[in-house]
């Protein structure tokens, strides 16, 4: 049974972007005679505005979207935990306390989520009574799970290679655990056996990948769908204030009928699909 998920974090609006990578992911269980969840990913700290969740049921319920809710990621803070205990006694993670500032000092090469990470604290002795991320190391990661691979189901097999990344963070300073680590395991969790999501998080897949492996846990299949343009031909965004499902919601536009205008990719002016 195909079972797809939805998990947009409550630190801002929903956006026309998020519609159609609910759509996409609601559709594909549908035609699988699968499953459809909701997961709230609530664990951005100071960012994460609890009452945010509410709308996004609303938002959903309003393009005529059906699902089932998992818990949300703040009740599953002690399998965050174990899974980094599990690499920490392989070895396979080191503290780190460089902050954004001391890396792009360094004047780093650029990966998928901006600078990437030099090594800086690898090898170093840290002073402890600094905040301290922990950090996968990736060389040994690697050569722990060797060659591995993925499956997109638009673009077949992908061989694991997630250097672009470099050591990527898996704990946070300020939070239990990074983006990569709580949405693997989640879904891992909730029997995901396909992950629907952008484009843009693409290249995130081969850390997701490479974590299941080390972590032993199933593998999925993913979908990465195109993103929605704005005018400028830059994707639809929280932070660039993209127009909202709630005031969509509120105005007199139809949810149901925007929903099979997104999934016939007939798009509102000012909106465009990326290139394939």
């Amino acid at each position: 049974m195909i079972v797809t998920r939805f998990a947009p974090s409550p630190n801002g609006h929903l956006h026309l972007g998020h519609a159609y990578s609910a759509i996409v992911a609601h559709d594909l269980a549908q035609a699988g005679n699968g499953r459809f969840l909701l997961r709230i990913e609530d664990i951005d700290g100071a960012r994460s505005r609890p009452e945010l969740a509410d709308e996004f049921r609303h938002d959903l319920e309003w393009l005529g979207l059906e699902w089932d809710e998992v818990p949300a990621q703040s009740t599953r803070l002690e399998s965050y935990e174990h899974a980094a205990q599990q690499l920490l006694e392989r070895g396979l993670l080191y503290p780190c306390v460089c902050t954004r500032s001391d890396i792009r000092q360094a004047q780093p090469a650029s990966g998928p989520e901006g600078p990437i990470y030099p090594g800086t604290c690898k090898n170093a002795v840290i002073d402890k009574s600094k905040p301290a991320a922990l950090r996968l190391d990736l060389e040994k990661a690697m050569g722990q799970a060797g060659e591995i691979a993925w499956t997109d189901e638009l673009s077949g097999a992908v061989i694991v290679d997630p250097r672009d990344f470099g050591d990527v963070v898996l704990v946070r300073k300020d939070e239990p655990a990074s983006y990569h680590v709580a949405a693997t395991l989640d879904d891992a969790i909730d029997g995901v056996t396909l992950v629907t999501r952008g484009s843009d998080l693409y290249s995130a897949s081969h850390v997701h990948r490479l974590l299941q492996e080390l972590l032993s846990l199933p593998v999925p299949h993913w979908h990465h769908h195109a993103l929605l343009l704005d005018s400028d031909g830059k994707k639809l965004a929280k932070r660039r204030n993209s127009p909202s499902l709630s005031d969509l919601r509120n105005s007199s536009e139809d949810g149901r009928l925007l929903a099979e205008q997104l999934r016939l990719q007939r798009l509102p002016a000012g909106i465009s699909l990326e290139s394939a």
